[in-house]
């Protein structure tokens, strides 16, 4: 029913900074394959990946998109991300599931910090890379310049698969077939020579046919040292595109179906088995007749739809109504429904391949990172951790409205389990709930989709700081308590000395009294009432720590 197999199927993620064309790419990409009918725009919010409300009002992405389809005899997973740093947990949580990061970078504006702080992390993470410089024909493109910083920035192995020609209309193919129109700048034999002296340096028997024989290598010979090379990062391929006018975006998916990894040739991910120190990598295979391993990479919660988890596929086939565990849990759940994902639209298929990304729906048992499994063999099975960047800025939040706090409690949960980058802490002393984001637009994003997506508004301030009192040196002092109430009456008096201990210390009582000068049944009733100004504060109204409290003398009437 599928057509393809592992071997046949691309998972590629485009990422890059804000305004370099990733969404506007995809539109273009799904077109020239024949997934879509018409061009989406950004502007009129009629885009496959940009489907949120907010995405539509913003014009820009805020959440990573699915988008999957057919091209020829391959199937390609292309994963839209946003493109603001306030959303990188986002970005970085869904390379998980591909081989191939494509990084789009802008012919205006060229490299900045956030494609680097990507091209260093799909580096880390030995994912094969590939640089699309987009915007050729844009009047402020400098094409010649943005390859020579690229090269700069992240080394000689950067390298144009396709040069620019009629001043950005079009690109000329220096790989396949380098024998074409003129570039507008380098020359097409130069490129072409620099990639083949590249590739071949990792195949001794190629690179000897080359030299001696001078042969002429074709794409086909080079494909395996090729793969070798984005593997090893010997190699990152250079593409130029415009999303607007379709210049390199027929060119752009040939790479992506002869040169871009399949699962089986990518780096083998990150599996580890245990936990922490004693944590090992695990083999992992992309063969359909083994035990399932797959992994929830994005995790998104729908009012109507309810919860949607995505997940890769590493090993095994998932079907449609078979049952698998969540993490260690003992009970197995069942899979009712498995989805492919064009932005949006959901279509049901029966199984999910090795290297497959694919959906279920209504199961809360997911979350993001679950590591979904058919044997009880692959317990503790969990990919590396992804080192997400720590949320920053906090805000204070509480309902508009008495009694939703329940419903504030509930969305705030929903936002934790979909972006790895939003914390949630209680400070009991102060009596409040912070939300921690990235920045102020990761939390204004956050606060609008509460009210839009939930109905839940809240009323926010910047966070009160817990601050505490302590003493300074030690001092005496003394409580004298009378009270006439008929008869003997009460009293009772009680000496005590307060000294300050380290930082940390707490709070300490002692009970020096000496020949029963207060009785000892009366003693907690003494910390008590020292425990009740701790609590309180004695200069404005803080808890007081790190004292010690000795009581050492006293009087009463019995």
């Amino acid at each position: 029913p599928m057509g393809y197999s592992t071997s046949g199927i691309r998972n590629i993620a485009l990422v890059g900074q804000a305004g370099a064309g990733k969404t506007s790419l995809l539109e273009t990409l799904l077109l020239q394959a024949g997934a879509t009918r018409g061009r989406g725009s950004l502007a009129r919010g009629t885009t496959v990946s940009d489907f949120d409300p907010q995405e539509k009002r913003l014009q820009h992405s805020l959440d990573t998109a699915i988008c999957s389809f057919d091209y020829h005899d391959v199937h390609i997973n292309l994963i839209d991300t946003p493109g603001y740093a306030d959303f990188l947990g986002k970005a970085l949580s869904v390379l998980e599931a591909v081989e191939a990061v494509v990084v789009v970078v802008s012919a205006a504006g060229g490299v900045d910090t956030l494609t680097q702080r990507l091209m260093e992390f799909a580096r880390e993470r030995e994912l094969c890379r590939l640089v699309v410089v987009n915007k050729i024909d844009s009047k402020d493109a400098h094409c010649a310049e943005v390859l020579a910083q690229l090269r700069e920035s992240f080394g000689g192995e950067c390298l144009p698969l396709n040069l620019p020609a009629g001043a950005g209309d079009a690109v000329v193919d220096c790989f396949f077939q380098p024998h074409g129109r003129a570039a507008d700048f380098s020359s097409v034999e130069a490129a072409h020579t620099q990639i083949v002296d590249q590739v071949v340096e990792l195949d001794e028997q190629l690179m000897s046919l080359y030299l001696e024989q001078g042969e002429e290598l074709s794409p086909d010979q080079l494909h395996n040292p090729f793969e070798q090379a984005l593997r090893e990062g010997h190699l990152v391929p250079v593409c130029f595109t415009s999303a607007e006018s379709g210049a390199g975006i027929a060119e752009l998916l040939q790479v992506f179906e002869r040169l871009m990894p399949n699962p089986t040739e990518g780096n083998p991910p990150p599996f580890l088995k245990g936990s922490g120190e004693s944590a090992e990598r695990v083999p992992v295979s992309a063969d359909a007749a083994r035990h399932v391993i797959a992994h929830v990479f994005k995790v998104s919660i729908d009012p109507y739809v309810g919860k949607l988890g995505v997940l890769r596929v590493h090993q095994g086939t998932v079907r449609a109504g078979s049952q698998l565990f969540v993490g260690d849990a003992r009970k197995p759940i069942k899979i009712a429904h498995l989805y492919r994902l064009l932005g949006k639209d959901t279509s049901e298929i029966a199984a999910a391949l090795p290297g497959e990304i694919c959906a279920i729906a209504k199961c809360d048992e997911l979350h993001l990172d679950a590591v979904l499994h058919d044997s009880h063999d692959e317990d503790q099975y969990h990919l590396k951790p992804v080192a997400f960047p720590p949320p920053m800025l906090g805000i204070a939040i509480e309902p508009e409205r008495r009694g939703d706090e329940q419903r504030l409690a509930d969305t705030l949960h929903k936002l934790t389990a979909e972006d790895p980058c939003v914390r949630i802490e209680h400070h009991a002393a102060v009596n409040e709930t912070v939300l921690y984001g990235m920045g102020e637009f990761h939390l204004r994003v956050l606060l609008e989709r509460m009210g839009e997506r939930y109905g839940v508004h809240v009323k926010t301030h910047p966070p009160s700081i817990p601050y505490r009192e302590t003493i300074t040196r030690p001092a005496d002092g003394h409580c004298r308590h009378k009270k006439q109430t008929g008869g003997a009456g009460q009293f009772g008096e009680v000496f005590l000395r307060v000294e300050a201990l380290n930082r940390g210390a707490g709070f300490e009582f002692v009970d020096d009294v000496v020949g029963g000068a207060i009785p000892g049944q009366y003693i907690p009733a003494v910390e008590k009432g020292v425990r009740q100004v701790l609590t309180e504060g004695s200069l404005a109204g803080f808890p007081i720590q790190d004292v010690r409290v000795t009581v050492y003398d006293g009087k009463y009437h019995p």
